[in-house]
Protein backbone atom coordinates (compact mmCIF):
# COMPACT_ATOMS: atom_id res chain seq x y z
CA UNK A 1 0.00 0.00 0.00
CA UNK A 2 1.16 3.41 -1.01
CA UNK A 3 1.93 5.41 1.73
CA UNK A 4 0.92 9.35 2.47
CA UNK A 5 4.03 11.57 2.26
CA UNK A 6 4.91 12.78 5.95
CA UNK A 7 5.69 16.45 5.07
CA UNK A 8 1.96 15.69 3.57
CA UNK A 9 0.20 14.56 6.70
CA UNK A 10 2.21 17.09 8.53
CA UNK A 11 0.70 20.02 6.33
CA UNK A 12 -2.81 18.21 6.85
CA UNK A 13 -2.39 18.48 10.35
CA UNK A 14 -1.27 22.20 10.55
CA UNK A 15 -4.21 23.30 8.16
CA UNK A 16 -6.77 20.98 10.21
CA UNK A 17 -5.22 22.26 13.93
CA UNK A 18 -5.29 26.43 12.73
CA UNK A 19 -9.54 25.34 11.38
CA UNK A 20 -9.99 24.11 15.04
CA UNK A 21 -9.32 27.34 15.98
CA UNK A 22 -11.46 29.49 13.88
CA UNK A 23 -13.98 27.17 15.14
CA UNK A 24 -13.60 28.51 18.80
CA UNK A 25 -16.99 30.80 19.47
CA UNK A 26 -16.39 34.44 19.41
CA UNK A 27 -16.69 35.53 23.50
CA UNK A 28 -20.07 37.79 23.57
CA UNK A 29 -21.37 36.92 19.80
CA UNK A 30 -24.95 35.68 19.42
CA UNK A 31 -24.74 32.87 17.32
CA UNK A 32 -28.21 31.16 15.89
CA UNK A 33 -27.22 27.85 15.83
CA UNK A 34 -31.01 26.95 14.52
CA UNK A 35 -29.45 28.99 11.09
CA UNK A 36 -26.41 27.31 11.69
CA UNK A 37 -27.56 23.73 11.85
CA UNK A 38 -30.40 24.30 8.64
CA UNK A 39 -27.22 25.99 6.30
CA UNK A 40 -25.13 23.11 7.45
CA UNK A 41 -27.44 20.78 6.54
CA UNK A 42 -27.89 22.65 2.88
CA UNK A 43 -24.88 22.54 2.10
CA UNK A 44 -24.61 18.68 2.67
CA UNK A 45 -27.58 18.40 0.83
CA UNK A 46 -26.22 20.10 -1.58
CA UNK A 47 -22.92 18.19 -2.27
CA UNK A 48 -25.42 15.05 -2.25
CA UNK A 49 -27.51 16.21 -4.98
CA UNK A 50 -24.58 17.48 -7.05
CA UNK A 51 -23.27 13.97 -7.00
CA UNK A 52 -26.33 12.09 -7.33
CA UNK A 53 -26.99 10.71 -10.58
CA UNK A 54 -29.77 13.35 -11.59
CA UNK A 55 -26.39 15.34 -11.81
CA UNK A 56 -23.71 13.70 -11.05
CA UNK A 57 -20.78 16.38 -10.67
CA UNK A 58 -17.51 14.49 -10.01
CA UNK A 59 -15.26 17.66 -10.34
CA UNK A 60 -14.15 19.44 -7.01
CA UNK A 61 -15.42 22.60 -8.98
CA UNK A 62 -19.04 21.31 -8.04
CA UNK A 63 -18.82 22.70 -4.79
CA UNK A 64 -21.52 24.47 -3.46
CA UNK A 65 -19.75 27.40 -2.79
CA UNK A 66 -22.86 29.76 -2.77
CA UNK A 67 -24.54 28.62 0.73
CA UNK A 68 -21.14 28.80 2.74
CA UNK A 69 -20.66 32.27 1.25
CA UNK A 70 -24.31 33.13 2.38
CA UNK A 71 -23.19 31.60 5.91
CA UNK A 72 -19.95 33.73 5.99
CA UNK A 73 -22.78 36.72 4.86
CA UNK A 74 -24.81 35.70 8.12
CA UNK A 75 -23.20 34.11 10.44
CA UNK A 76 -20.52 35.34 12.92
CA UNK A 77 -17.13 33.90 11.73
CA UNK A 78 -16.66 30.74 13.46
CA UNK A 79 -20.49 29.73 12.93
CA UNK A 80 -20.06 30.46 9.61
CA UNK A 81 -16.93 28.43 9.43
CA UNK A 82 -18.74 25.12 11.19
CA UNK A 83 -21.70 25.44 8.10
CA UNK A 84 -18.44 23.62 5.83
CA UNK A 85 -17.47 21.28 8.26
CA UNK A 86 -20.28 17.82 8.25
CA UNK A 87 -21.01 18.59 4.61
CA UNK A 88 -17.32 17.92 3.83
CA UNK A 89 -16.45 15.44 6.13
CA UNK A 90 -19.48 13.17 4.87
CA UNK A 91 -18.86 14.07 1.02
CA UNK A 92 -17.82 11.01 -1.50
CA UNK A 93 -14.50 10.60 -1.79
CA UNK A 94 -13.70 8.46 -4.86
CA UNK A 95 -9.55 8.48 -3.97
CA UNK A 96 -7.90 6.63 -1.53
CA UNK A 97 -6.70 7.86 1.74
CA UNK A 98 -10.61 8.67 1.96
CA UNK A 99 -10.23 10.23 5.70
CA UNK A 100 -7.52 12.26 5.12
CA UNK A 101 -9.02 14.02 1.96
CA UNK A 102 -12.13 14.51 3.84
CA UNK A 103 -10.37 16.38 6.69
CA UNK A 104 -8.26 18.21 4.36
CA UNK A 105 -11.19 19.69 2.50
CA UNK A 106 -13.37 20.52 5.95
CA UNK A 107 -10.69 22.58 7.46
CA UNK A 108 -9.81 24.07 3.81
CA UNK A 109 -13.60 25.59 3.56
CA UNK A 110 -13.58 25.93 7.49
CA UNK A 111 -10.76 28.58 6.55
CA UNK A 112 -11.70 30.23 3.79
CA UNK A 113 -15.02 30.58 5.04
CA UNK A 114 -13.76 32.10 8.64
CA UNK A 115 -11.75 34.45 6.42
CA UNK A 116 -14.97 35.45 4.45
CA UNK A 117 -16.76 36.35 7.36
CA UNK A 118 -14.31 37.99 9.56
CA UNK A 119 -13.42 40.76 6.30
CA UNK A 120 -17.30 41.26 5.52
CA UNK A 121 -17.95 41.25 9.27
CA UNK A 122 -14.62 44.26 9.76
CA UNK A 123 -16.32 46.25 6.99
CA UNK A 124 -20.17 46.52 8.16
CA UNK A 125 -21.21 44.02 5.41
CA UNK A 126 -23.65 42.33 7.81
CA UNK A 127 -25.67 45.52 8.45
CA UNK A 128 -26.09 46.07 4.97
CA UNK A 129 -27.09 42.76 4.41
CA UNK A 130 -29.78 43.43 7.24
CA UNK A 131 -30.65 46.43 5.86
CA UNK A 132 -31.41 45.24 2.80
CA UNK A 133 -29.05 47.66 0.74
CA UNK A 134 -28.00 45.55 -2.28
CA UNK A 135 -25.44 48.24 -3.82
CA UNK A 136 -23.73 48.66 -0.28
CA UNK A 137 -23.51 45.26 0.92
CA UNK A 138 -21.86 44.27 -2.83
CA UNK A 139 -18.63 46.21 -1.42
CA UNK A 140 -17.99 44.27 1.49
CA UNK A 141 -19.27 41.19 -0.22
CA UNK A 142 -16.80 41.27 -3.01
CA UNK A 143 -14.12 41.70 -0.60
CA UNK A 144 -15.39 38.61 1.29
CA UNK A 145 -15.26 36.56 -1.45
CA UNK A 146 -11.51 37.89 -2.34
CA UNK A 147 -10.83 36.85 0.82
CA UNK A 148 -12.06 33.55 0.95
CA UNK A 149 -10.85 33.18 -2.32
CA UNK A 150 -7.29 34.23 -1.38
CA UNK A 151 -6.88 31.83 1.37
CA UNK A 152 -8.45 28.51 -0.99
CA UNK A 153 -5.07 29.62 -3.35
CA UNK A 154 -3.16 29.91 -0.76
CA UNK A 155 -3.65 26.68 0.98
CA UNK A 156 -3.95 24.99 -2.60
CA UNK A 157 -0.73 25.84 -3.77
CA UNK A 158 1.05 24.95 -0.37
CA UNK A 159 -0.81 21.19 -0.82
CA UNK A 160 1.05 21.74 -4.29
CA UNK A 161 4.21 22.28 -2.80
CA UNK A 162 4.29 19.90 -0.24
CA UNK A 163 2.88 16.78 -2.81
CA UNK A 164 -0.62 16.33 -1.60
CA UNK A 165 -2.41 15.23 -4.43
CA UNK A 166 -5.70 16.96 -5.91
CA UNK A 167 -9.60 15.15 -4.84
CA UNK A 168 -9.23 13.32 -7.92
CA UNK A 169 -5.18 12.79 -8.16
CA UNK A 170 -4.56 9.05 -7.86
CA UNK A 171 -1.99 8.74 -4.69
CA UNK A 172 0.81 7.07 -6.86
CA UNK A 173 0.76 10.47 -8.96
CA UNK A 174 1.16 13.30 -6.14
CA UNK A 175 4.48 14.84 -6.22
CA UNK A 176 6.11 18.21 -5.20
CA UNK A 177 5.56 20.98 -7.41
CA UNK A 178 7.98 23.55 -7.80
CA UNK A 179 7.73 26.10 -5.07
CA UNK A 180 8.11 29.19 -7.36
CA UNK A 181 5.03 27.59 -9.62
CA UNK A 182 2.90 26.30 -6.84
CA UNK A 183 0.33 28.99 -6.75
CA UNK A 184 1.29 30.19 -10.18
CA UNK A 185 -2.33 31.06 -11.55
CA UNK A 186 -4.55 29.72 -8.75
CA UNK A 187 -6.28 32.98 -8.01
CA UNK A 188 -6.96 33.82 -11.46
CA UNK A 189 -8.29 30.70 -12.71
CA UNK A 190 -10.68 30.52 -9.27
CA UNK A 191 -11.58 33.88 -8.84
CA UNK A 192 -14.23 34.03 -11.40
CA UNK A 193 -15.81 31.38 -10.28
CA UNK A 194 -16.03 32.30 -7.30
CA UNK A 195 -17.53 35.87 -7.47
CA UNK A 196 -20.38 34.08 -9.24
CA UNK A 197 -21.09 32.16 -6.20
CA UNK A 198 -20.16 34.83 -3.87
CA UNK A 199 -22.99 36.84 -5.79
CA UNK A 200 -25.51 33.91 -5.51
CA UNK A 201 -24.54 33.72 -2.12
CA UNK A 202 -25.07 37.77 -1.24
CA UNK A 203 -28.72 37.09 -2.53
CA UNK A 204 -29.17 34.30 -0.85
CA UNK A 205 -28.24 36.27 2.22
CA UNK A 206 -30.51 39.33 1.75
CA UNK A 207 -33.50 37.35 0.85
CA UNK A 208 -32.70 35.38 4.33
CA UNK A 209 -33.27 38.52 6.02
CA UNK A 210 -36.30 40.29 4.28
CA UNK A 211 -39.86 39.82 5.10
CA UNK A 212 -40.58 36.60 3.02
CA UNK A 213 -37.03 34.48 4.95
CA UNK A 214 -35.16 31.48 4.55
CA UNK A 215 -37.28 29.80 2.25
CA UNK A 216 -37.50 32.84 -0.38
CA UNK A 217 -33.39 32.85 0.03
CA UNK A 218 -33.49 28.76 -1.47
CA UNK A 219 -35.18 29.73 -4.73
CA UNK A 220 -31.59 31.00 -5.42
CA UNK A 221 -30.16 27.59 -5.55
CA UNK A 222 -32.46 26.75 -8.20
CA UNK A 223 -30.33 28.25 -11.44
CA UNK A 224 -27.58 27.46 -9.41
CA UNK A 225 -28.77 23.59 -9.85
CA UNK A 226 -29.43 24.13 -13.53
CA UNK A 227 -25.86 25.28 -14.53
CA UNK A 228 -24.35 22.42 -12.25
CA UNK A 229 -26.52 19.88 -13.97
CA UNK A 230 -25.04 21.57 -17.54
CA UNK A 231 -21.43 21.73 -16.15
CA UNK A 232 -21.95 17.53 -15.41
CA UNK A 233 -23.25 17.09 -18.90
CA UNK A 234 -20.11 18.65 -20.40
CA UNK A 235 -18.11 16.57 -18.05
CA UNK A 236 -19.82 13.73 -18.67
CA UNK A 237 -19.17 14.48 -22.63
CA UNK A 238 -15.65 14.52 -22.07
CA UNK A 239 -15.60 11.21 -19.81
CA UNK A 240 -16.98 9.65 -23.06
CA UNK A 241 -14.39 10.96 -25.86
CA UNK A 242 -11.77 9.84 -22.69
CA UNK A 243 -13.51 6.20 -23.27
CA UNK A 244 -13.06 6.36 -27.16
CA UNK A 245 -9.32 7.49 -26.53
CA UNK A 246 -8.67 4.71 -24.07
CA UNK A 247 -10.01 2.50 -26.35
CA UNK A 248 -8.35 3.02 -29.53
CA UNK A 249 -5.23 2.83 -27.87
CA UNK A 250 -5.97 -0.54 -25.76
CA UNK A 251 -6.95 -1.85 -29.59
CA UNK A 252 -3.03 -0.13 -30.28
CA UNK A 253 -1.25 -2.36 -27.47
CA UNK A 254 -3.09 -5.82 -28.71
CA UNK A 255 -2.37 -5.49 -32.23
CA UNK A 256 1.59 -4.41 -31.25
CA UNK A 257 2.25 -6.05 -27.92
CA UNK A 258 5.67 -4.57 -27.75
CA UNK A 259 4.02 -1.64 -26.69
CA UNK A 260 1.95 -2.45 -24.37
CA UNK A 261 1.18 0.34 -21.57
CA UNK A 262 4.11 2.37 -23.66
CA UNK A 263 1.13 4.93 -24.57
CA UNK A 264 -0.12 5.84 -21.06
CA UNK A 265 3.11 5.88 -19.55
CA UNK A 266 4.30 8.53 -22.53
CA UNK A 267 1.09 10.14 -21.65
CA UNK A 268 2.34 10.64 -17.82
CA UNK A 269 6.04 11.80 -18.92
CA UNK A 270 4.23 14.33 -21.12
CA UNK A 271 2.31 15.68 -18.37
CA UNK A 272 5.59 15.69 -16.11
CA UNK A 273 7.44 18.33 -19.10
CA UNK A 274 4.21 20.15 -19.70
CA UNK A 275 3.94 21.19 -15.71
CA UNK A 276 7.52 21.45 -14.66
CA UNK A 277 7.26 24.09 -17.95
CA UNK A 278 4.23 26.03 -16.06
CA UNK A 279 1.34 25.06 -18.54
CA UNK A 280 -1.84 25.56 -17.38
CA UNK A 281 -4.19 22.66 -16.19
CA UNK A 282 -6.15 22.81 -19.37
CA UNK A 283 -3.06 22.90 -21.55
CA UNK A 284 -1.08 19.82 -19.80
CA UNK A 285 -4.45 17.58 -19.87
CA UNK A 286 -4.12 17.87 -23.58
CA UNK A 287 -0.21 17.18 -23.41
CA UNK A 288 -1.42 13.88 -21.52
CA UNK A 289 -3.63 13.17 -24.42
CA UNK A 290 -1.09 13.90 -26.87
CA UNK A 291 0.99 11.36 -25.36
CA UNK A 292 -1.66 8.40 -24.53
CA UNK A 293 -2.57 9.05 -28.61
CA UNK A 294 0.95 9.32 -30.20
CA UNK A 295 1.43 5.82 -31.73
CA UNK A 296 -2.97 5.33 -32.75
CA UNK A 297 -2.26 5.46 -36.12
CA UNK A 298 -0.60 1.96 -36.02
CA UNK A 299 -3.72 0.64 -35.95
CA UNK A 300 -3.48 1.62 -39.92
CA UNK A 301 -0.20 -0.29 -40.20
CA UNK A 302 -0.31 -3.98 -41.18
CA UNK A 303 0.15 -5.85 -38.32
CA UNK A 304 2.44 -8.39 -40.28
CA UNK A 305 4.81 -5.26 -40.35
CA UNK A 306 4.76 -4.40 -36.91
CA UNK A 307 5.34 -7.84 -35.67
CA UNK A 308 7.91 -8.93 -37.87
CA UNK A 309 10.84 -10.87 -37.03
CA UNK A 310 13.53 -9.47 -39.42
CA UNK A 311 14.60 -6.37 -40.72
CA UNK A 312 12.83 -4.07 -42.36
CA UNK A 313 12.87 -3.41 -46.23
CA UNK A 314 12.76 -0.01 -46.60
CA UNK A 315 9.52 -0.24 -48.53
CA UNK A 316 7.93 -1.72 -45.65
CA UNK A 317 9.79 1.10 -43.40
CA UNK A 318 8.02 3.90 -45.67
CA UNK A 319 4.82 1.95 -44.89
CA UNK A 320 5.52 1.69 -40.70
CA UNK A 321 6.68 5.44 -40.94
CA UNK A 322 2.97 6.41 -42.35
CA UNK A 323 1.79 5.77 -38.79
CA UNK A 324 2.09 9.56 -37.59
CA UNK A 325 -0.09 10.61 -40.39
CA UNK A 326 -2.60 7.82 -39.93
CA UNK A 327 -3.21 8.56 -36.57
CA UNK A 328 -3.67 12.18 -37.55
CA UNK A 329 -6.32 11.34 -39.34
CA UNK A 330 -8.38 9.19 -36.95
CA UNK A 331 -8.36 12.02 -34.68
CA UNK A 332 -8.36 15.02 -36.08
CA UNK A 333 -12.52 15.23 -35.85
CA UNK A 334 -12.38 15.23 -32.03
CA UNK A 335 -12.54 18.74 -31.03
CA UNK A 336 -11.58 19.11 -27.67
CA UNK A 337 -7.76 17.44 -28.72
CA UNK A 338 -6.59 20.54 -29.65
CA UNK A 339 -2.80 20.82 -30.34
CA UNK A 340 -2.46 17.68 -29.32
CA UNK A 341 -3.62 16.36 -32.99
CA UNK A 342 -0.36 17.85 -34.14
CA UNK A 343 1.60 15.83 -31.69
CA UNK A 344 0.11 12.75 -32.95
CA UNK A 345 1.48 13.68 -36.56
CA UNK A 346 4.76 15.33 -35.69
CA UNK A 347 6.21 12.90 -32.66
CA UNK A 348 8.97 11.93 -34.93
CA UNK A 349 10.61 15.40 -36.39
CA UNK A 350 13.92 16.15 -35.22
CA UNK A 351 15.00 19.13 -34.79
CA UNK A 352 17.71 18.77 -37.10
CA UNK A 353 15.28 17.61 -40.09
CA UNK A 354 16.26 14.28 -40.44
CA UNK A 355 12.63 12.92 -38.92
CA UNK A 356 9.66 12.51 -40.72
CA UNK A 357 6.55 12.39 -41.71
CA UNK A 358 7.32 16.10 -43.48
CA UNK A 359 11.53 16.62 -42.13
CA UNK A 360 10.62 19.88 -40.24
CA UNK A 361 13.49 22.04 -38.50
CA UNK A 362 13.58 23.23 -35.11
CA UNK A 363 10.62 25.44 -34.49
CA UNK A 364 8.70 24.07 -37.32
CA UNK A 365 7.99 21.57 -35.24
CA UNK A 366 4.67 22.40 -32.82
CA UNK A 367 5.48 22.64 -29.20
CA UNK A 368 3.47 19.45 -28.52
CA UNK A 369 5.48 17.10 -30.40
CA UNK A 370 8.70 18.38 -29.34
CA UNK A 371 7.33 17.47 -25.59
CA UNK A 372 5.71 14.08 -26.88
CA UNK A 373 8.84 13.11 -28.69
CA UNK A 374 11.47 13.24 -25.15
CA UNK A 375 8.63 11.56 -23.95
CA UNK A 376 8.17 8.46 -25.86
CA UNK A 377 11.73 7.83 -26.53
CA UNK A 378 12.58 8.09 -22.71
CA UNK A 379 9.78 5.80 -21.89
CA UNK A 380 11.38 2.92 -24.76
CA UNK A 381 14.85 3.51 -23.39
CA UNK A 382 13.56 2.85 -19.45
CA UNK A 383 10.95 0.25 -20.02
CA UNK A 384 11.95 -3.47 -20.25
CA UNK A 385 10.54 -5.30 -23.85
CA UNK A 386 11.13 -8.57 -24.94
CA UNK A 387 13.85 -7.67 -26.95
CA UNK A 388 15.75 -5.40 -24.44
CA UNK A 389 16.32 -4.24 -20.82
CA UNK A 390 15.46 -1.32 -19.65
CA UNK A 391 18.11 0.89 -18.97
CA UNK A 392 18.75 3.11 -15.66
CA UNK A 393 16.57 6.16 -15.40
CA UNK A 394 20.03 8.12 -15.33
CA UNK A 395 21.70 6.75 -18.26
CA UNK A 396 18.34 7.23 -20.17
CA UNK A 397 18.12 10.54 -19.36
CA UNK A 398 22.11 11.15 -20.13
CA UNK A 399 21.63 9.95 -23.96
CA UNK A 400 18.59 11.95 -23.80
CA UNK A 401 20.68 15.43 -23.03
CA UNK A 402 23.45 14.10 -25.87
CA UNK A 403 20.79 14.30 -28.47
CA UNK A 404 19.47 17.60 -27.18
CA UNK A 405 19.95 19.88 -30.06
CA UNK A 406 20.07 17.59 -32.59
CA UNK A 407 17.23 15.12 -32.29
CA UNK A 408 15.49 16.77 -29.32
CA UNK A 409 14.55 20.01 -28.08
CA UNK A 410 16.96 20.78 -25.12
CA UNK A 411 14.04 22.16 -22.83
CA UNK A 412 11.84 19.68 -23.05
CA UNK A 413 14.83 17.28 -22.13
CA UNK A 414 15.61 19.96 -19.15
CA UNK A 415 12.68 19.95 -18.01
CA UNK A 416 12.36 16.20 -17.98
CA UNK A 417 15.58 15.77 -16.16
CA UNK A 418 14.29 17.87 -13.43
CA UNK A 419 10.87 16.77 -13.35
CA UNK A 420 12.31 12.94 -12.72
CA UNK A 421 15.17 14.38 -10.25
CA UNK A 422 12.34 15.62 -8.38
CA UNK A 423 9.38 13.03 -8.15
CA UNK A 424 11.40 9.85 -9.91
CA UNK A 425 10.28 7.60 -12.51
CA UNK A 426 8.76 3.98 -11.98
CA UNK A 427 8.82 2.38 -15.43
CA UNK A 428 6.32 -0.47 -15.90
CA UNK A 429 6.92 -3.56 -18.28
CA UNK A 430 5.90 -3.35 -21.70
CA UNK A 431 6.03 -7.01 -22.26
CA UNK A 432 5.68 -10.64 -21.43
CA UNK A 433 8.87 -11.10 -19.16
CA UNK A 434 8.74 -14.35 -19.90
CA UNK A 435 10.19 -14.18 -23.33
CA UNK A 436 14.38 -13.94 -23.69
CA UNK A 437 15.72 -11.02 -25.31
CA UNK A 438 16.95 -11.76 -28.47
CA UNK A 439 17.72 -8.54 -30.40
CA UNK A 440 15.49 -5.71 -30.89
CA UNK A 441 12.57 -6.06 -33.54
CA UNK A 442 12.39 -3.98 -37.10
CA UNK A 443 13.59 -0.30 -35.70
CA UNK A 444 13.51 -0.62 -32.02
CA UNK A 445 15.84 1.82 -29.62
CA UNK A 446 19.55 2.00 -30.24
CA UNK A 447 21.71 3.46 -27.89
CA UNK A 448 22.68 6.00 -30.77
CA UNK A 449 19.27 6.90 -31.65
CA UNK A 450 16.98 6.98 -28.75
CA UNK A 451 12.97 7.17 -29.73
CA UNK A 452 13.90 6.02 -33.06
CA UNK A 453 11.30 3.28 -32.82
CA UNK A 454 8.25 2.16 -35.06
Amino acid sequence: MEAVPARARVYIACVAAAALICLLPQPGARTPWWAVALLAALYAGCERVARSRFVGISHPAGTFYPVLLAGAFLLPAPAAALVAVPGALLSHVERRPVVLRRIWRAAQLALGVWAAARVHQVLGGRDAVVAGDCPWALGPAGAAVLAFCLVLALLDGGRLAVGLGAPTTPLRQWGKAPVRRAWRGLVARSLAPIAVHGLAGLMMAVLWRSPYGPVAALLVLLPMCVSWWAFAQYHRERAAHQATIRALVQAVDIKDGYTRGHSERVGQASMMIARELGMDDERVEVLRFAGILHDVGKLGVPTRLLRKDGPLTPEERRVIELHPEYGHEMVRGIGFLGEARAAVLHHHERLDGSGYPYGLVGRQIPEPARVVAVADAFDAMTSTRSYSRARPVEVALAELERCAGSQFDPVMVAALVEAVGRVGWRPAVTADDARTPSGPPPGAPVASRPGAHR
